[in-house]
């Protein structure tokens, strides 16, 4: 009998130890994240912003391929899809913060999908570095949210006066995506700043809204055909817009019609064809006038590895994730705290875009560029600085 109850507690014995070695063992396999640093991207690889987010991650993934360690440690991309959507923005945010336990983000394409993740990088206190969300929203009142792009303030204004000085507009109507924040809030800034141009509070003749996939646009353009403006400021979604642009001209409109920064992607000229020619965009960033030395060494890099010109996007994305490190390597800790008072601290930082500084409220001084479609291709027509 004692010899069964000594072999029963030789059995029970080896049992418990080995579990403890494979759950040793497996501890001991995840505890190779030390060696790993995690930032986190969210960006809308599939949806109505999909151009906008692969170009962001392609100049983003450029970055890491250039500066992949830090502190003696890989530096992991955990790529997460917003899925152009407000409430997958925030799930990705979350999912990043809780499950992949990154110390900083880069996201998003899309003021309203960074905006959707404002409040969970907050309160989770890890770090945001948006590439080109341009609404002012993004970063107020918000200590842990920062970015390399500029504001639409003063993009706004930079079209308004495109408009009136370049054109000669003393007439403006609106069409704007009533249901994008970036489209809502950059048409407030150009009726903002065309008011005051003009010296004239009737000088925008008509403001007219749609949704986001409304594909046609006739009662929009009816409406602001009948108003007679001399220029058409259209913020939106390449794709709504090229759609918007196109619809025009096959009414007889040839107003000059004016965007913003998205509607920098080959998808406008693919979707819009010959009607989006003589288009004029403001945006973050041309190949044609590198402004840094680091602006060459991305523009090479970029066209070797994918084998096209850079856009602004993917300048953008290569500038965030830059900025991030810069942190990490002067924090020379992975505390997500440490690093978010060390990219808040950012001044005259050498990035792809430009020189930059940031703001009490985290937002880049940047210069803005201006660019027409000529011939099916985006033509740099000129940079404009911050007053």
């Amino acid at each position: 009998m004692k010899r069964k109850l000594w072999l029963l507690l030789l059995v029970l014995a080896l049992a418990v130890s080995t579990l403890a070695g494979c759950s040793q063992s497996e501890e001991t396999g995840g505890s190779s994240d030390a060696d790993v640093i995690k930032i986190g991207v969210f960006e809308p690889m599939t949806g109505a912003n999909a151009a906008g987010g692969e170009m962001t991650v392609e100049g983003i993934e450029l970055a890491n391929e250039i500066k992949g360690e830090i502190l003696g440690k890989k530096v992991e991309l955990v790529i997460v899809d917003n899925k152009s959507d407000k409430v997958e923005a925030a799930n990705a945010a979350s999912r990043l913060i809780e499950k992949d336990e990154v110390v900083a983000i880069i996201g998003s394409y899309g003021s309203s999908l960074s905006m959707a993740a404002g409040d969970i990088v907050n309160k989770g206190q890890v770090p945001a570095v948006g590439c080109s969300p341009t609404n002012p929203l993004v970063t107020l009142n918000n200590d842990y949210y920062f970015r390399v792009c500029f504001i639409d303030p003063f993009q706004g204004t930079v079209m308004a006066n495109y408009a009136f000085n370049e054109l000669g507009a003393k007439k403006a109507a609106i069409i704007q995506d009533v249901t994008q924040d970036y489209s809502v809030g950059l048409s407030k800034y150009f009726v903002d700043a065309f008011k005051e141009l003009t010296g004239d509070e009737d000088s925008i003749v008509e403001i007219s809204s749609y949704n986001t996939g409304d594909q046609d646009f006739t009662a929009q353009l009816t409406n602001v055909k009948g108003k007679n403006p001399d220029v058409i400021f259209a913020p939106g979604n390449y794709g709504e817009s090229a759609l918007l642009i196109k619809q025009a001209r096959d009414l007889g409109m040839d107003t000059p019609i004016l965007g913003g920064d998205t509607w920098e992607a080959p998808e406008l000229v693919e979707i819009g064809g010959d009607s989006v020619e003589g288009t004029v965009f403001s945006t973050h960033f041309t190949a044609e006038a590198p402004v840094t030395d680091v602006s060459g060494v991305f523009l090479e890099e970029y066209k070797e590895k994918y084998n096209k010109e850079a856009n602004a996007f993917a300048a953008l994305g290569y500038d965030a994730y830059m900025v991030i490190l810069d942190a990490i390597e002067k924090a020379d800790s992975t505390d997500p705290k440490v690093i978010r008072d060390k990219i808040a601290e950012t001044t005259e930082f050498m990035g792809a875009t430009g020189i930059i500084t940031l703001d009490e409220n985290g937002d880049a001084v940047k210069s803005a560029v201006i660019k027409k479609v000529v011939d099916g291709e985006f033509e740099y027509l000129t940079t404009v600085e911050p007053n």
